[in-house]
């Protein structure tokens, strides 16, 4: 993360909105550091970032160093007065008594050099594109933050929008309902009309539960991302307009899927490493090279004679081994590794076209959605003089109830398609940066800009 995208970000935040109402901007840095997938994903990243020192030590020099003391004790009747012995440091000695105990202590200090070994080089390769691919799984799941926690806040705005719908809906139809028993009492209605608004208020009840109870599953869904408490959030402006995408052509989208997309890297380079693997199994028909060297130290004290003795050595050397029959294991091996590669060769086939897919429907998504705002903009004027044409018709006895009813039903179900329409354009927006490749925090502002203030 660029720390000082971050300070400008949160900066922005709480010096622009009142305090009671979070904006997009307040709730994603709440996710950065609440959120267990994304953490998962960061401590993952920095989990890849010792892949390379793990691979790269297996070209180093080994070097150990080994030591044993060994009490040896005996008896030496057995030989004659006069006879000699030849101690462990290569001396001899005669035997003057019957005692024949010594300890024995050696020190070894080794180093083995990897000089040619196949197997670990391309070992050692496959942990730079094992780092490289944690990289770009952080950074799919830093563009997944984003558009998971959008659409979390759209979802919530959403189910806000419904329900002062419904509730709005409810208040007139109330209204309606009122009006439709005092016409009755006196005669000029009949008990249809009033029967119609019972229906019409009953059913819209049920619509203020479930969105209700859909309004509190949109906000754990949110909070079950940013932690913390309930906070209210910063609705979209009356009237906004939403831009195209850019660049407006397709083209320029689906070449950037094709190459940036993070999915797109990931498969790119698991198939380099498994043509790596297949090398690294061929590698166990091939010899190895080792430079080897030692130094060894062997310190003998007895009672043999009461005499001592210290044997210094040092050998430097290099080592050859040649495979030559192993079961067949190698080979099965790299019959394994080659399927795999074809594997991944498919695999990376399937996210590319996925990820034009995605660029597809993101960018048809943006564009229509934008169609759609404009006519349900239309829409809703519409909707408006109609409603107020048939509350003058019915006050004038030219409408009856159920023609009102019907003209509010069809003005709030109008408005409520709209706010979702919106909302839907602008995630469209988000996902075609984000299966292009190309989707940064910085993409929050200009969206964050749409919202009150």
């Amino acid at each position: 993360m660029q720390k000082p995208l971050i300070a400008a970000l949160l900066a922005g935040a709480f010096f622009s909105l009142d305090a009671t109402a979070a904006d997009l901007i307040q709730v994603y840095q709440q996710a950065l550091a609440n959120d267990a997938v994304y953490a998962s994903a960061r401590a993952s990243e920095l989990a890849g970032r010792e892949r390379i020192p793990q691979g790269k030590s297996a070209l180093y020099p080994v070097i150990g160093a080994t030591g044993a003391i060994t009490r040896n004790s005996g008896d030496s009747s057995p030989f004659n007065t006069g006879q000699t012995v030849t101690l462990p440091n290569g001396t001899t000695q005669l035997i003057g008594d019957s005692s024949a105990s010594y300890t024995q202590k050696q020190y070894v200090i080794s180093l083995t050099q990897p000089l040619f070994r196949w197997d670990r080089w391309q070992t050692y390769e496959q942990s730079k594109l094992a780092q490289a691919i944690s990289e770009a799984q952080f950074a799919q799941a830093q563009q997944d933050l984003i558009t998971r926690v959008a659409q979390a806040y759209f979802d919530v705005l959403a189910a806000q929008d419904t329900l002062e719908s419904t509730r709005s809906q409810k208040s007139a139809v109330t209204e309606q309902l009122a009006s439709a028993k005092r016409n009755f009492e006196v005669g000029t209605q009949t008990i249809t009309d009033t029967h119609e608004a019972q229906a019409a208020y009953d059913l819209v009840i049920a619509q203020e539960f479930a969105a209700s109870a859909d309004l509190e599953n949109k906000r754990s869904a949110l909070l079950a991302i940013i932690g913390g408490d309930a906070v209210a959030l910063a609705p979209l402006r009356t009237g906004v307009a939403l831009a195209s995408p850019e660049p407006a052509a397709i083209e320029p989208w689906l070449s950037a899927a094709q190459s940036q997309n993070y999915g797109v890297t990931v498969s790119e380079l698991s198939l380099e490493s498994a043509k790596r693997d297949i090398a690294r199994n061929r590698a166990g028909h091939l010899p190895t090279l080792d430079l080897v060297a030692s130094n060894s130290r062997t310190l003998t004290n007895g009672q043999l004679t009461g005499t001592s003795g210290r044997l210094t050595g040092n050998a430097v050397g290099v080592q050859l081994n040649v495979p030559i029959f192993s079961g067949f294991a190698v080979t099965s091996r790299v019959r394994e590794s080659i399927a795999l590669e074809d594997k991944a060769r498919n695999d990376l086939e399937s996210t590319r076209r996925n990820a034009v897919l995605g660029v597809r429907q993101a960018y048809l998504g943006v564009n229509s959605g934008l169609a759609q705002v404009k006519a349900l903009e239309a829409a809703e004027i519409s909707s408006q003089s109609a409603l107020d044409s048939n509350k003058l018709g019915y006050q004038v006895g030219v409408r009856i109830n159920i023609d009102v009813l019907n003209a509010q039903r069809q003005l709030f179900s109008t408005q409520t398609d709209l706010s979702r329409a919106r909302y839907n354009t602008i995630m469209s927006g988000l996902r075609l940066k984000a299966a292009a490749g190309s989707l940064k925090e910085a993409d929050l502002l200009p969206v964050n800009a749409l919202l009150v203030r």
